[in-house]
């Protein structure tokens, strides 16, 4: 895994199509138990390093119900985007993730963890990739439907303020999944308690 991320961040693969020079975001161990597959890094997380340092983190963070320092620390989760760079911004906000990145990368990525025990999969993107031909028709559809889904994968809806809207249209999700979010990621970190090293 070490050298995998190395190679990660090193990557250049699609430098002249990206609005910075190319630095890949994410944050993994080869132990984490809990892999959040996000879209792409916004370009605060971008100017930072640091994966979901922004406010759609601590909505993520408020969904799970977990601190910071259990979010960040590698032996729980790992933090990896669909495209590791940011995108650029088109005319409705971030563009899509690059399409060069899943293809390369997440098969890797999915080797190299000893045994994790749930992918969370947070937008459109994550959905389409790893739910294939169990993707429902459309984002909602995933989302409403998790529990099929369980205990292999947990579909969200991405965090972002912009998405305010769609929880509106969708009271349910605030009222009714975020609490089975938090039960089942709570469950999670306590079946890990007694074996899980001490991260700064």
């Amino acid at each position: 895994m070490d050298d995998l991320l190395i190679e990660i961040r090193n990557c250049q693969v699609c430098k002249d199509s990206l609005p910075n020079p190319p630095k890949p975001i994410i944050r993994a161990n080869e132990n984490s138990r809990i892999l959040i597959i996000g879209q792409a890094p916004g370009q605060k997380v971008q100017n930072s390093g640091i994966p979901w340092d922004d406010l759609s983190g601590r909505e993520l963070r408020r969904w799970l119900g977990v601190s910071p320092v259990e979010f960040y620390n590698p032996e729980i989760f790992a933090l990896i985007p669909m495209g590791f760079c940011f995108p650029g911004t088109g005319k409705s906000g971030d563009l899509p993730p690059r399409p060069e990145c899943a293809p390369l990368w997440q098969p890797k990525l999915m080797k190299a963890f000893k045994n994790p025990s749930l992918l969370i999969l947070i937008g459109q993107y994550a959905h389409r990739y790893y739910l294939k031909e169990r993707s429902g028709k459309t984002l909602t559809d995933n989302v409403r439907q998790y529990h099929t889904f369980l205990p292999e994968f947990l579909p969200l809806v991405h965090p972002s303020p912009r998405n305010k809207i769609w929880q509106k249209k969708n009271p349910w999700f605030e009222t009714e999944l975020v609490p089975e979010v938090q039960k089942i990621v709570r469950g999670l970190l306590d079946s890990y308690q007694h074996d899980l090293p001490k991260y700064p």
